[in-house]
């Protein structure tokens, strides 16, 4: 048994620690935390508390705030013209009904253990540490990214609402490579002011976002006030170009569900209220109601817009990167200005989006430092703002500095594919810790099953995406749909829960995580390249950080007492009832 002591206190204690890495992966890398653990030992960490300061309309401002960012104005076109066409309304509402289910796995979580780790530390409690580190690692530098894009496009949206080109508020330095070389600084004063903010206080945050929010959504009901105003009813059945297809649905089934799957993306955003928890007033009762009706507001919004949008032009006329304000760019009997009110519109909703990401990525963090896989300097609370300052101050000042000189269409293309992983991690850990208690039940039924659904769920993606047409796709696609029934069913019959939630639980166990499971399967499949280089790159930096530095912090931990809990071992402890004021699960 190798010894507990610093392994950072000089080069050789490191170069000892380094030749005692097997044996502390062996020991590490799945180890698990309990619910208790992360509310009470691990939280310490962080100094001082973060102060219960949300409720429940706080959250659904914040879930709207960070779900309608900009995208839609440019997805809806998109998966219209290329995709569903008018039934793009029905798109929407499929895809809200599965942000919904995922919503769900999110909302079981958050309620039972309301900490600020959202799925860092959901996966944390039912996979172990090294799949934890892997989803928080992947979904910080999706974070990063997205936010960086995000706040180069409010400097593009910004300027067209006001009549300014782009170029003339960004700097070309030609001695940078193309992508590199367009220096943003506006994008760099918006970042930093978000980042005073959240530092300042997360109740400060929520009020300048609800502030934000309900301006974006003024400008959200103006849009479709006009299209409905503007529009004419037979755009919905009628293209412009006889020629193309026609109808409601001119591509059928597949384009609907494929126009879903485009749209989809609109809802990222959600999962941030998570990270919340620990900051909420009453988590029984206003997280549910936080993050589920931001999702159900969010979901009419958009079917509307859907809507409104199809009535404007045919299909085959809307402009697939500005499908609402070029439907008015070319009016010549005074309506351009409409596009200029559009605009400004999706500016707030830039600034809404950031704030909500930059608020959850901070706490990503936070809940990552304390469970010592990266310094603990990141765990720190500031006793007067209750925010992770630390955490908040270098994530935004990373973000500011690829915001300063990276192009928006090279950030594009390094999103969303660590999203929707840790969507799909989350789905499988809800199954996972209903079915199995760790120490007393045999996990590998639950295992078995969770493999073979997904192996089910990526052939049937794969033969959605790539087969050709005919009898062939469809047996392939029927067969692998019955299949998974099955195994859902055969798994529900034959192995029994061994908790149930007390106050709130996802329904229809395992029928609601395995739809999310399956959606999120069939996301990351629509995805191209460059993105899965992507996601193999920072996991394989993830792992290598893990190796070098995280397996080692987490063993000198552990040798501390830090962690009450190793591999293969349960430590049965009462809840802490003056944290959370109940014990949401009976086992």
């Amino acid at each position: 048994m190798e010894s507990h002591g610093s392994s950072f206190s000089g080069l050789n204690s490191y170069f000892r620690a380094l030749a005692q890495t097997p044996s502390r992966l062996a020991r590490r890398a799945c180890s698990v935390s309990t619910s208790h653990e992360e509310m009470s030992q691990i939280k310490a960490r962080s100094g001082s508390a973060m102060q219960r300061t949300l409720r429940w309309y706080d959250l659904v401002g914040l879930g709207i705030g960070g779900m309608v960012g900009a995208g839609v104005f440019v997805i809806t076109g998109r998966a219209s013209r290329l995709h569903a066409g008018p039934s793009i309304v029905i798109s929407y509402a499929i895809a809200g009904l599965c942000a919904l289910l995922s919503a769900f796995c999110y909302t079981e979580f958050a309620v039972d253990m309301p900490v600020a780790g959202g799925a860092f530390s959901y996966v944390r409690v039912t996979f172990g540490e090294f799949a934890a580190f892997l989803t928080g690692g992947n979904l910080i530098m999706d974070y990063v990214m997205s936010n960086a894009a995000v706040a180069r496009g409010f400097t593009s949206y910004l300027g067209s609402a006001i009549g300014i080109s782009t170029s003339k508020w960004r700097v070309v330095i030609h001695g940078l490579p193309d992508g590199f070389n367009e220096i943003d600084v506006f994008a760099v004063i918006a970042v930093l002011a978000i980042t005073l903010i959240i530092c300042y206080g997360t109740r400060e945050s929520s009020v300048v976002n609800m502030v934000l929010t309900i301006l974006h959504i003024l400008f959200i009901v103006f849009v479709i006030l006009m299209g409905f105003w503007k529009g004419d009813w037979k755009n919905f059945t009628q293209p412009a170009n006889p020629n193309n297809p026609s109808g409601f649905f001119p591509f059928g089934a597949p384009g609907v569900f494929n126009g879903a799957a485009m749209v989809y993306l609109s809802y990222i955003g959600y999962d941030a209220v998570s990270t919340l928890a620990e900051e909420v007033h009453n988590p029984v009762k206003d997280i549910p109601i936080g993050v589920s009706g931001s999702v159900i507001i969010v979901t009419i919004l958009y079917c509307l817009m859907a809507a409104s949008m199809s009535m404007l032009l045919p299909y085959d006329m809307i402009d697939a990167d500005a499908p609402f304000s070029g439907a008015f760019r070319g009016e010549s009997d005074g309506w351009k200005w409409v596009s200029n009110v559009i605009g400004m519109g999706a500016s707030f909703g830039i600034l809404t989006s950031l704030l909500v990401a930059m608020l959850g990525q901070a706490r990503y963090m936070c809940v990552i430092g304390r469970s010592n896989v990266v310094p603990a300097w990141f765990a720190r609370v500031h006793p007067k703002t209750s925010t992770p300052v630390n955490a908040s101050a270098f994530l935004g000042i990373f973000t500011a500095a690829i915001a300063l000189f990276t192009d928006l269409n090279v950030l594009l293309n390094l999103v969303s594919i660590g999203t929707l992983f840790v969507f799909y991690m989350v789905a499988n850990a809800l199954v996972y810790r209903r079915y199995v208690a760790i120490g007393t039940t045999n996990p590998w039924p639950t295992l078995s099953f969770l493999c073979s659904f997904s192996c089910t769920s990526i052939l049937f993606t794969l033969t959605w995406h790539f087969m050709p047409l005919g009898k062939g796709k469809a047996f392939m696609l029927g067969a692998c749909a019955v299949i998974a029934t099955a195994i859902i069913q055969l798994f529900h019959c034959t192995v029994p829960q061994v908790r149930k939630p007390e106050f709130w639980g996802v329904p229809l166990m395992p029928w609601m995580p395995c739809v999310s499971i399956f959606l999120n399967i069939f996301l990351l499949g629509s995805l191209d390249g460059p993105s899965y280089v992507r996601f193999v790159f920072f996991s394989a930096l993830a792992v290598l950080v893990y190796v070098l530095y995280s397996v080692h912090a987490s063993f000198d931990a552990e040798g501390e007492g830090s962690f009450g809990q190793k591999n293969g071992e349960i430590i049965v402890k009462e809840s802490d009832e003056s944290d959370r004021g109940h014990c949401f699960f009976k086992v």
